[in-house]
């Protein structure tokens, strides 16, 4: 009885330390630089929005958060596009060496992405990929495709087969049943790996600053690296870090019921 009466309380002082970065963030971003170092505030006496002004005025930044939106989603389009059609043949077919190779492609999943910087930077300059946005994507690929197919393999695996064979029987050609019946059985999976795929593409930083330049630096970097003559600018900081928080907290709104699905259902 006295365990029930503290859930609550328990469970909302869990939600108010999970918050209590967020606001912290927000409320350095809504103050000046001066009074960010200055005084302590817990509620911004003058708040301005002049640190969100610069973002969106200076091009460096907004130049950024683009850079990084556009890797970021020829990341998830590519290991989606790779990820289904291979997670439906380790589920659906036995062929020689089917095992083997998909503990490979979890095994590219496991190393440290530091392994390939060497290699990738090598190959990306002598065929010109290096400082593009598809640089960048095609190196996230090596993570999040084994992420995916893992994943979808475990969905696709508990549909069962007599799904496919009364398909056939019906007469629907492999592609009607594939896209109209298969992949809408399987809608939570496929939105808990857009949600992975967009989260590891998004929060990586190492490849994304060794393959990128002066042309195609994502946000990430941007923040890394602005430092003024008086030291870092806290304010402006800060509202770039609350403005890569709602490219995340979109994707989870919009496969927030596959998401919910998928975690109930699936491997994950």
């Amino acid at each position: 009885m006295r365990s029930s009466r503290l859930a609550p309380w328990i469970l909302g002082g869990y939600c108010l330390y999970l918050l209590l970065p967020l606001y912290w963030l927000l409320s350095m971003a809504l103050r000046r630089n001066e009074d960010i170092v200055g005084r302590f505030e817990i509620v911004p006496a003058a708040p301005t929005l002049a640190n969100f002004a610069e973002i969106f005025s200076n091009p460096v930044w907004y130049q950024g958060f683009a850079n990084s939106l556009t890797y970021v989603a020829l990341n998830t389009l590519i290991s989606m596009a790779v990820a289904i059609p291979a997670a439906y043949a380790f589920s659906r077919y036995r062929f020689l060496g089917d095992r083997q190779l998909f503990f490979w492609l979890l095994t590219n999943r496991m190393a440290p992405p530091a392994v390939f910087l060497l290699p990738f930077f090598q190959l990306y300059s002598s065929i010109g990929l290096f400082d593009t946005p598809l640089a960048v994507a095609l190196a996230h690929c090596l993570f999040t495709v084994p992420l995916a197919v893992w994943i979808l393999e475990g969905f696709m695996s508990s549909v069962p087969r007599t799904v496919d064979e009364m398909a056939r029987l019906d007469g629907h050609r492999f592609g009607f049943f594939f896209f109209r019946i298969f992949l809408p059985i399987i809608r939570g999976g496929l939105g808990v790996t857009v949600f992975f795929c967009f989260m590891f593409s998004w929060v990586e930083l190492l490849l994304a600053r060794t393959l990128t330049g002066s042309e195609t630096k994502p946000i990430a970097v941007v923040m890394t690296r602005t430092v003024s003559a008086s030291g870092l600018d806290w304010g402006v900081l800060a509202a770039a870090g609350v403005l890569t928080v709602i490219p995340g907290a979109l994707v989870v709104w919009f496969v927030r019921r596959s998401l919910v699905r998928g975690f109930a259902l699936g491997r994950v």
